[in-house]
């Protein structure tokens, strides 16, 4: 198992089943980071949220103020202002708030194989020592246990939300500093290195067919097709799904489809019937029959009063169908 370092804190173990939701970024064209700044993250992260996520992408996470929990894998942690988040790709995890807590959090999402394979062209065993090393450990510490870090992660921050002249130069320089340092926190564990590999090979191997979901999910999909892209089988394609989501090819595109449903339900007013077919279901009983199943109201319900069943599109847990 992939360790989880956290300094300066206590720690909460507890066995976590593994529902996960799969969640794509897309780092701006010559900029070497995604920042996501503003009001816009000063807000209630969701209360006893036990429904984890993962990323394409290296996650860094500031947290400014506000209470909390970071859920790592199976370890929950506690979280308070002046702390920060280091999470590699493929990382299970999650942030939760205190009941009722605003938290005030910015995110930075680098692409690291990106990133260092281009500033180390000539050198690709450098570039993949590197990439190992980032991958190689989970995050959550107070900024005066890693001083170094928390400085150069504000001046990353900072630089995104000001742009200044250059500042994509200053960017640049600011992120090769900042994966140097994490790569020398993450000492050299080669047993470690070798079980974060395994560990993170199922999910890695089944991201061509969740990367086809998410471009494709107004289409109709089949299994046959996302085990191609994945170069495995059917049968194989569905044992990781059940293993890494708890529920089947079939259940997950149900799922997204209703999920990106539910944003088009609450930020425009087209017909019901016309966001079941944008969405990908063929008929309005099949979509309504999903919809409610996984959220237990109708499409209509929703958008009348989404607040009250987010949590349950969060929450839901799908049991799986022989055959599917």
């Amino acid at each position: 198992m992939m360790e989880l370092l956290f300094r300066g804190g206590g720690c909460m173990s507890r066995k976590k089943k593994m529902k996960m939701e799969y969640r794509f970024y897309e780092v701006p064209e010559k900029c070497p980071v995604l920042a996501l700044l503003g009001e816009k993250w000063v807000q209630n992260y969701g209360y006893q949220i036990d429904y984890l996520h993962f990323h394409n992408l290296l996650e860094i996470g500031f947290c400014y103020s506000g209470e909390g929990t970071v859920i790592l894998k199976e370890e929950e942690l506690p979280y308070h202002g002046d702390m920060f988040t280091v999470v590699p790709k493929n990382f299970p995890h999650t942030t939760n708030s205190l009941e009722h807590q605003m938290c005030s959090w910015a995110w930075l999402f680098i692409d690291v194989e990106g990133f260092l394979a281009e500033l180390y062209q000539n050198n690709t065993r450098m570039a993949q020592k590197l990439i190992a090393r980032i991958n190689q450990k989970a995050h959550l510490v107070r900024c005066t246990e890693k001083p170094e870090v928390a400085e150069l992660i504000r001046m990353l921050i900072r630089c995104m939300d000001e742009k200044q002249e250059f500042y994509l130069e200053e960017a640049k320089g600011l992120t090769r500093a900042l994966l140097m340092q994490i790569a020398r926190w993450n000492e050299k564990d080669e047993k470690q290195e070798k079980d974060t590999v395994m560990e993170n090979a199922s999910i890695t191997m089944i991201l061509p067919a969740l990367n086809y979901i998410r471009e494709n999910y107004r289409e109709e999909l089949r299994v046959e097709e996302l085990a191609t892209v994945c170069h495995i089988s059917e049968t194989h394609l569905r044992r990781i799904f059940q293993e890494s989501f708890r529920m089947s090819p079939v259940e997950y595109i149900n799922w997204f489809r209703v999920r990106t449903a539910c944003k088009e339900l609450r930020k425009t007013n087209l017909p019901v019937s016309d966001v079941a077919l944008h969405c990908g279901f063929t008929t309005i009983s099949t979509f309504n029959r999903n919809f409610r199943r996984i959220l237990e109201v109708s499409p209509q319900e929703w958008r009348s009063a989404p607040e009250n069943y987010e949590q349950k599109l969060l929450k839901f847990d799908i049991k799986t169908k022989e055959g599917w």
